[in-house]
């Protein structure tokens, strides 16, 4: 039996990135059946009764000889009526995945697009089965509504591969605010199907793209920062963190356009999602994100992953699913850069940490051939997302910074509104950098696995004071790696660095110091994705919190037993059990996880204060105020405020903890 456990917020930041990026069915990596090129929908919402009513023409091109097609559509959505240019009216039959299955009338003329009408209407509550088994992609309601790209509330084929244009026509009831892609200006005046007075939003985005995400609701007066052409709108309830939010979103948007280049589109809305749906979504013109997260520190990165699509996703898209890495990994990795800016490198080497875990706890097949995965599976997007990161950084480190930012500029300024393959993408990487890449890519896309370094080494004195003469040797696994990796040599004077070439199983280096070697640490920096220990632990806690997320506690204690059983001092380990063992009501095997990671390694730092909570909570639903106590004082004491730690512990300190009756 799978039980539901709430996420707390030391969760991490890479849970979110993972439901970011949430592709739709599985599908082949082959080019689709058919070709969507624009859509035109008439619809209408209304939030009283989670109605949806919509037209959509359909503007796409098949293959000769078809004699079946096939879109995508949300299965609470009822076909009304399909037709063809002619007027014929078509027989359509809902297939077991929710979509539509079509005969065309005539046959279809090669090189000639068709342009078929499709009617419905239908209840969508949110509670509804949506296209994707435990994500709620759509809901007609107050004060939010929103009809996600990937709820397939449109006839769709081809997600994230299909580009596509979109004329809209949106009408809702008065006081809400509607968002899409290539706004048209203000909102005019209808009367809706119910007789009520109501506004029409008319929207119009002609640039091949991804626009089929519709978000409406009741906001206040938008916020803006800078320019101004990056507006933040936000619901009453989260209209305190405004100026803020768009402080931050307008820093991210130039941030991206100074390394990136000028976005498809110099305007940006960051829309406030209710916190029943994915953390964020992307379209044209659009950043939305969860409004529990407007406020949050933890949110900053969330938007500029989300902002980032603007570039990787929006304005370049994978041509196939085997591509994904390249949109994906560079949106992640973008987030990743902006932290680097704002935090330095120190701060983007300890993000990195979990990227690595990421990129190696699923890699068992090459990036090549993800296509093959289920798009949505953890493994899909682990993949695409943290190896795709990995392999920006690394291909930073080879390529420099200032031939990286090319190839980025490059590729976006070639591939404009269209899609890019990663044999394409190396083509414009060694272009800007003047090198051969074959080597890298084929070991980082075309393969699987990461090297685990060891080195071994001798120090022997020059004569004449000329110091210290070292040669060793950098033996790793992988016979077909090749790439330089640094070294730095710690001496009893100045540090030194040397970057080498390591090829094949065995490299062998040779280093002069005047000062005699104390330490050689291979790649301190992390550049190079590595199997190291450490990282093993890492990667089983990340496997864990995935199926805390989907709700198979028993087998994410397993992977958090795999992690104490690689580093029995593991704190974060302990702290996890603790905390599914807290979400089962076993308060005290509970409370003996959380004393363990208090006697743990102590990494991250973060695990003391927040065992000191979970503890002081379990000693106030047992009955033991006075103990409870104690234990809120002593988180106070570690003045370690990670995702408002030590303010939580002074409000439990004020009154007892009492679970939620949902929980």
């Amino acid at each position: 039996m799978r039980t539901r456990m709430r996420i707390t917020p030391i969760a991490g930041a890479l849970l979110c990135a993972l439901m970011l990026v949430v592709p739709g069915f599985a599908q082949r990596p082959d080019r689709p059946a058919l070709a969507v090129s624009g859509y035109v929908i008439d619809a209408e919402l209304d939030p009283a009764t989670h109605h949806l009513a919509a037209k959509a023409v359909v503007t796409f091109s098949a293959p000769e000889n078809t004699k079946v097609v096939s879109f995508g559509f949300h299965p609470a959505l009822k076909v009304t009526k399909i037709s063809d240019e002619a007027g014929t009216v078509l027989t359509g039959e809902r297939s077991p995945d929710g979509g539509v299955r079509i005969t065309p009338a005539t046959p279809f003329v090669p090189g000639q697009a068709a342009h078929w009408s499709f009617e419905y209407e239908g209840t969508i509550t949110g509670n509804d089965d949506g296209p994707i088994e435990g994500l709620k992609l759509a809901a007609i309601q107050e004060p939010i509504s929103y009809l996600l790209y990937p709820a397939h509330w449109f006839p769709t084929t081809g997600y994230l591969t299909n580009r596509f244009t979109m004329e809209l026509h949106i009408r809702v009831t008065q006081g809400m605010r509607v968002f899409a892609s290539g706004s048209l200006g203000a909102s005019k005046p209808v009367t809706l199907t119910n007789g009520k007075l109501g506004d029409q939003y008319d929207f119009n985005w002609t640039k091949p793209g991804f626009p089929g995400t519709v978000i409406a609701g009741r906001y206040v007066n938008p916020v803006s920062a800078g320019m101004g052409n990056v507006k933040v709108y936000l619901t009453i309830t989260h209209q305190q963190s405004g100026n803020e939010l768009a402080q931050t979103a307008a820093k991210e948007f130039d941030f991206f356009s100074e390394n990136f280049g000028a976005a498809e589109s110099s305007h940006l809305n960051v829309v406030e999602l209710p916190d029943d749906t994915l953390p964020a979504i992307w379209a044209p013109e659009l950043a939305a994100i969860l409004g529990s997260r407007v406020g949050d520190k933890s949110g900053i990165r969330l938007l500029a992953n989300t902002i980032a699509h603007q570039w990787w996703g929006s304005e370049v898209s994978p041509r196939t699913l085997n591509d994904a890495w390249i949109t994906n990994g560079m949106a992640r990795y973008g987030e990743l850069m902006y932290v680097e800016d704002e935090s330095g490198k120190n701060a983007l080497k300890t993000a990195l940490q979990d990227v690595a875990a990421g990129a190696l706890a699923y890699d068992t097949i090459p990036l090549s051939s993800v296509g093959r995965l289920s798009p949505f599976s953890p493994e899909f997007q682990s993949m695409t997302l943290e190896k795709g990161a990995m392999i920006f950084h690394m291909l930073r480190w080879e390529v420099g910074d200032k031939a990286f930012l090319a190839t980025l500029k490059g590729a976006l300024s070639q591939y404009t509104d269209g899609a890019i393959c990663a044999s394409e993408f190396e083509k414009v990487a060694e272009a800007q950098s003047q090198q051969e890449l074959a080597a890298f890519f084929a070991q980082w896309v075309d393969g699987t696995g990461a090297p685990q370094f060891n080195n071994k080494y001798a120090v022997y004195r020059l004569g004449n004071n000329k110091g210290f003469r070292t040669i060793g040797e950098i033996d790793q696994d992988l016979d077909l790696f090749r790439m330089p990796v640094e070294l730095r040599i710690e001496t009893d004077g100045k540090t030194e660095t040397q970057k080498i070439d390591v090829v094949g199983t065995d490299t062998q280096f040779v280093v002069d110091t005047f000062g005699r070697p104390r330490r050689i640490s291979i790649d301190p920096q992390g550049w190079v994705l590595k199997s190291t220990p450490d990282l093993q632990v890492r990667i089983h806690i990340l496997k864990g919190q995935q199926l805390v997320a989907q709700g198979d506690l028993p087998v994410a204690l397993g992977e958090y037993q795999k992690a104490l059983e690689a580093n029995s001092q593991s704190s974060l380990a302990n702290y996890r059990i603790g905390e599914l063992l807290f979400a089962q009501r076993n308060y005290q095997a509970s409370v003996n996880s959380y004393r363990d990671a208090l006697r743990g390694d102590g990494e991250p730092r973060w695990t003391e204060v927040w065992s000191y909570i979970a503890i002081g909570k379990i000693y106030d639903l047992t009955g033991q105020r006075d103990r409870a106590v104690n234990e809120y004082r002593l988180a106070v004491q570690t003045n370690d405020n990670t995702q408002g730690a030590v303010n939580e512990a002074r409000q439990w300190l004020q009154k007892p903890f009492k679970r939620a009756e949902s929980e």
